[in-house]
């Protein structure tokens, strides 16, 4: 078999797993009286506060006259409204009716019961895996995604990446010496060592399948989350990774019913104060110190966070 066919055999194959994984081919979808592609335009009306034809036809490529039976159909049980626009004549505006979002709340609460139950069969870091394994592959067939990169948990081998880019690029940029490398390899050497899944993560930015970026969310105690060592490479800069990863450290702070998040940073990292200032921390403390062969002034932000 050529290399060609085999990656051809390999997306079938993964085809195959998916469309019995989520119960594609048992018919009507999620026990409902719905089709496949009826139950997907009937999300996207749900989920839309109005829509034209044109717009639904183009986001789900579907064939116009296919689409238009299907929203005759809607219309016929009062699922869906249809009125002119108002600045196009030409053009329809759909609307869900309310009795439209009661035929697609069942339909919601049931694909939410399935894929629950779906992750719950295996580990919490395997779930985090085989998300980061579906952005990627979203991201690889949609070349104009506007995140073109994706997040995911650690691996073996990105603890080496977050020591030697930390000590690169804060030697190129701020002229620290090779104690701040030691600080770094201390640090990622006590996650692992100490590692409690329930309560703490690394994620790693990856763009085009190098890493490019990694933040840290630890236990501090006392039900305390520590954000460390947010880092962006340079390439990759300027696409709202920082945000992102600062966003995912918050997000999972809050499901582990932290009651603050902390974080250590320095005045003169100005990209990374403006992402935390925008997420909500408040300056507490500065001091000045002298560390890792540079004068600066150490600081200590703040977020309370809601249980």
């Amino acid at each position: 078999m050529t290399a060609g066919n085999t990656k051809i055999a390999a997306v079938r194959s993964f085809n195959r797993f998916y469309t019995k994984q989520m119960g594609l081919l048992r018919g009507p979808v999620l026990l409902s009286k719905f089709s496949l592609t009826e139950a997907r335009v009937l999300y996207e009306l749900a989920h839309r506060k109005a829509t034209t034809a044109a717009e639904l036809c183009g986001d789900l490529d579907l064939d116009p006259g296919y689409l238009s039976r299907i929203l005759q159909r809607f219309a016929s049980k009062g699922l869906v409204s249809r009125r002119q626009s108002q600045t196009d004549g030409r053009q329809t505006i759909l609307t869900l009716t309310p009795r439209g979002g009661q035929a697609f709340a069942p339909l919601q609460e049931r694909q939410i019961a399935e894929v629950t139950a779906m992750l719950d069969e295996i580990p919490e870091r395997d779930q985090e895996r085989a998300i980061a394994a579906m952005r990627e592959i979203q991201v690889a067939f949609s070349p104009t995604a506007s995140e073109p990169y994706i997040i995911r948990s650690h691996q073996p081998g990105d603890m080496g990446w977050v020591i030697s880019r930390h000590g690169a690029l804060y030697a190129q940029e701020y002229g620290w010496d090779i104690t701040f490398e030691a600080y770094v390899a201390d640090t990622t050497a006590k996650f692992i060592r100490d590692f409690n899944p329930k309560r703490e993560r690394c994620w790693i930015a990856e763009r085009n399948g190098r890493n490019v970026g990694s933040v840290f969310l630890f236990d501090k105690g006392d039900n305390v989350a520590q954000l460390r060592m947010l880092i962006v490479d340079p390439e990759a800069r300027g696409l709202g990774i920082g945000h992102r990863l600062v966003d995912e450290c918050i997000r999972f702070a809050r499901q582990c019913r932290y009651s603050k998040m902390l974080l250590w940073t320095i005045d003169i990292l100005s990209a990374a104060r403006k992402i935390y200032d925008q997420a909500g921390f408040t300056l507490i403390e500065s001091t000045k110190t002298h560390a890792f062969g540079s004068d600066h002034f150490d600081e200590w932000w703040e977020l309370p966070l809601s249980t």
